[in-house]
């Protein structure tokens, strides 16, 4: 199934089991029968093309927050560089399809149409330095919250 809008094309293979229909403004999502696997294909298939839908037309965007003394982001054309703490920067070649957008206070903006790159390409960002519960330093995305821990006290 190929979907098309304002910001782009997607497609995807779906299996047989499920049908989509065209009924001018909806696509109404069946099936072939009652098994087990054929009503989780809809339910896969189902949000799948929603997912497209919404990429195609609005796109999708993950929020990651830098946080740190010295931590940064900067692009530089299609690879994202960025200071981590580590001995060297650390650069990150950007896809076709996503877009990304770095300010001085730490904030990285990936966007692209496509639900499940936007995803991953932010997971592999937030892996490079995993917050840690101590300061809270590294890269966490805008709605997370650290538990943080309390540390050492120095009471003897």
């Amino acid at each position: 199934m190929i979907v098309e809008g304002p910001k782009g094309k997607l497609s995807q293979k779906f299996h047989p089991v499920v049908t989509f229909e065209d009924k001018g403004e909806e696509i109404v999502v069946g099936r072939l029968n009652e098994e087990k696997q054929t009503v989780a294909y809809h339910g896969l298939y189902r949000n799948l093309l929603n997912n497209m839908v919404i990429g195609v037309s609005v796109g999708f965007s993950r929020v990651l927050v830098i946080t740190g003394v010295g931590y940064r982001a900067e692009v530089q054309g299609k690879l994202l560089s960025m200071s981590l703490g580590y001995s060297s920067d650390v650069y990150v070649g950007i896809p076709d399809g996503i877009a990304v957008t770095a300010d001085v206070q730490g904030r990285v903006v990936i966007s692209g149409i496509d639900k499940q790159q936007v995803g991953e390409f932010a997971s592999q960002i937030r892996k490079l330095r995993l917050p840690e519960p101590y300061k809270g330093k590294g890269i966490r995305y805008e709605d997370e919250q650290i538990r943080r821990k309390v540390g050492k006290s120095g009471v003897k």
